[in-house]
């Protein structure tokens, strides 16, 4: 009985891995619904979650419907959402805090602004990063565990875009590194590439839990710290990895079956006047999946390797 309760354990340990959840935090579970609310509530935005109305449908702070829901136990030892310090800080680092208190911020327009703001003052990729890492407007910062900003040469002729962060690259804190960035550098190796010559990130930085796609608004949060490092490394071709990269950046919105092999420009931040060509491309995950449409990909690949080789010498 003891091997089947500890088999039980093991498969049950394993599958919370698969979801993302690999680090325990605390005993009692946090309502991020409910402390969202609490948030809108303070910025006098109208709360959208149900956990922000009380039972009897009047209505009331978010957090009074999460407490009363506690156990008696835990509701005297867990801090109540109220106490809670404002989004403005990611922790609060002040003398005895201790480790410090992660803080949820409500995605809208303001931390878009903000977020302009940041990647636009960024003269550097070491700035960008600096900001990036100082962002707090995107709330995926809290579940990963790094910061993936990207990788390779920082002048790169040619820059690769995926989606976001997988497992492997969170903790690695680089993007494709795991089977996905094994199989993406066999690519680049069959038309003479080399990894360390190009420029390889995301358009979202940190990893979403469980390995879920980002939702439109953590993408639109982030997009202009990715449109700031395109502009930095000014690379001559773009290549967009999957459907959600190509969307994000081509503003596409067809699948990625048609759009991949497909040439279309990009000029979103860039002078007038000015365009990166950009090429769609099936991701190395997708590929993993369906290996019989590596074919395909085959046939992008000679065409990236055709317009690089046209490439003119830079001065």
């Amino acid at each position: 009985m003891d091997g089947g309760f500890n088999e039980t354990a093991a498969a049950l340990l394993e599958w919370y891995r698969e979801a993302g959840i690999d680090v325990v935090v605390s005993d009692i579970p946090r309502d991020r619904f409910a402390e969202t609310a609490t948030e809108a509530t303070r910025r006098g935005a109208p709360a959208s979650s149900p956990m922000a109305a009380r039972r009897d449908g009047s209505a009331g702070p978010a957090n009074a419907t999460a407490d009363s829901a506690m156990p008696p136990a835990q509701r005297s030892s867990a801090p109540s959402l109220s106490s809670m310090p404002s989004a403005a800080t990611t922790r609060d680092d002040s003398p005895g805090s201790g480790l410090g208190s992660p803080r949820v911020t409500v995605p809208d327009e303001v931390a878009v602004a903000d977020a302009r703001e940041r990647a636009r003052s960024a003269q550097s990729l070491e700035e960008l990063e600096a900001a990036l890492a100082r962002f707090e407007g995107c709330n995926l910062r809290l579940t990963a565990r790094s910061l993936v900003f990207g990788d390779g040469d920082p002048r790169a002729r040619l820059m690769l875009i995926g989606e976001a962060p997988g497992r492997e690259e969170d903790i690695a804190g680089h993007p494709f590194v795991g089977r996905s960035g094994q199989l993406l550098n066999r690519m680049l190796g069959a038309i003479g590439i080399e990894r360390d010559s190009v420029r390889v990130t995301n358009t979202v930085p940190w990893r979403p839990p469980g390995n879920r796609p980002p939702t439109p608004m953590e993408t639109e949060i982030c997009r202009p710290f990715i449109e700031r490092q395109i502009e930095l490394v000014k690379p001559d071709i773009l290549v967009c990895l999957g459907s959600p990269a190509a969307k994000a950046i081509l503003g596409a919105q067809e699948g990625i079956m048609r759009l991949r092999g497909q040439w279309r420009s990009y000029v979103m931040g860039l002078d007038e006047g000015q365009a990166i060509p950009t090429l769609a491309m099936l991701h190395p995950a997708y590929l993993l999946r369906q290996p019989s449409q590596k074919r395909l990909a085959w046939r992008d690949l000679q065409s990236l390797k055709q317009r690089l080789d046209g490439l003119p010498p830079r001065a």
